[in-house]
């Protein structure tokens, strides 16, 4: 009788993953990752390496 009622359960399962599936829901999708953090340096009151100047054309 227990048997029966496992396999039932099972069925049950097995057709509720099944619908589901119809809609696009995985219930084994993979976990995200978590953000990974970087950590950067400030460059602070250092100047540039390089300067660029740019001029509009007359025509703006």
């Amino acid at each position: 009788m227990q048997a029966l009622i496992e396999m039932l359960a099972g069925l049950i399962a097995l057709l509720a993953a099944v619908a589901l599936s119809q809609f696009g829901v995985d219930m084994k999708a993979p976990q995200k990752p978590d953000r990974e953090i970087q950590r950067v340096q400030d460059c602070g009151d250092t100047k540039p390496a390089a300067t660029v100047h740019v001029t509009a054309p007359s025509s703006c």
